[in-house]
């Protein structure tokens, strides 16, 4: 059996649905995104089954990127849960049919505490549809299920149309890099941009040595380091930094000069200018200096003062 060819099946049906999605857009997905964008509240997302999962990853998807959200089971709010429900908030109901009892039995709660209410689904002459004062229509033509039963390719749209709203949403709001790692601190990424040089650092035994110094003691103080470069201080103040010597310099030397490499100084192959980051810089600036240089070690430094040794391998925390 061709397994394969069911796979792109699949993958063919559920992306036209995703495709005819904007044959079915109005201006109420643009007066959604208005109304959340302008409430004082924060949305409030319901689906029961299926629909139930995806409500959970959009209000998930929402709350990440700026827009406050929460899930709460229409069951669960049935007995008691309502009261997290507060004034200003806005209800998400999620139902392909549009005719989910649990989330039908709310909407008489909704209207009496005048809560705007949106809903997803996939029929815009459904109860729910024609109940909400925005409705965003996700209907499909075809499951990618072969017995037109398991919510496929309309779980897929419901999960695309929860992404649109977000992405509007995060445009609205200039959400930044910096306000995703607020929301993401535990993330890799909200580690780079909120995480200073200054705490991941190496600043104990670092390897240092002066230009005056020879190739023996150079090597001995790169071997010793364990970090691939000596940094170069200088004579009278052994904190202040006038050069690197990297393992690459090291290796270029030894070919270059040969019989003579012993004779040489570190002044005489040190790179003068090293690249220095102060430490206060963020770890992702101190990963596109290291992209963009094409090297694997930052000195940290205030004022040329030596402060320690940030690497590539820290970056990635």
């Amino acid at each position: 059996m061709d397994y394969k060819q069911w796979a792109l099946s699949v993958f063919q049906i559920e992306s036209q649905a995703i495709l005819s999605l904007g044959e079915n857009l109005t201006e109420d997905f643009s007066h959604a995104v208005n109304a959340i964008h302008q409430t004082s509240g924060k949305v409030i997302v319901m689906g029961v089954g299926k629909s139930g999962i995806m409500g959970r990853k959009i209000a998930g998807t929402l709350a990440s990127t700026g827009t406050p959200a929460i899930f709460i089971h229409p069951t669960d709010a049935i007995h008691g849960d309502l009261g997290m429900i507060q004034t200003g908030d806005i209800i998400l109901a999620v139902s392909y049919s549009g005719e989910t009892e649990e989330i039908l039995r709310l909407i008489p709660f909704f209207l009496n505490k005048k809560h705007l209410l949106l809903s997803v689904t996939g029929n815009p002459l459904s109860t729910l549809a024609k109940q909400s004062q925005y409705h965003l229509n996700v209907k499909v033509e075809k499951e990618a299920c072969p017995l037109e039963l398991a919510p496929t390719s309309s779980a897929t749209a419901t999960l695309v149309m929860g992404d649109a709203l977000a992405v509007a949403l995060m445009n609205l709001r200039n959400f930044s890099p910096e306000h995703f790692a607020v929301f993401h601190p535990g993330g890799s990424l909200g580690k780079r941009l909120i995480t200073t040089v200054e705490s991941v650092m190496i600043k104990e035994n670092l390897p240092v040595i002066t230009a005056e110094s020879s190739m023996k003691s150079l090597i001995e103080t790169m071997t010793k380091g364990k970090l691939g470069i000596a940094i170069v201080v200088n004579d009278t103040n052994h904190s202040i930094i006038t050069g690197i010597v990297t393992d690459g310099d090291l290796r270029r030397a030894m070919d270059k000069y040969e019989s003579t490499f012993f004779r040489l100084t570190v002044g005489e192959i040190m790179t003068s200018s090293p690249k220095m980051i102060s430490p206060q810089t963020k770890m992702a600036e101190a990963e596109i200096l290291m992209t963009d240089y094409k090297i694997s070690a930052l000195l940290v430094a205030e004022n040329q003062r030596l402060m320690g040794v940030v690497q590539v391998y820290q970056v990635n925390i």
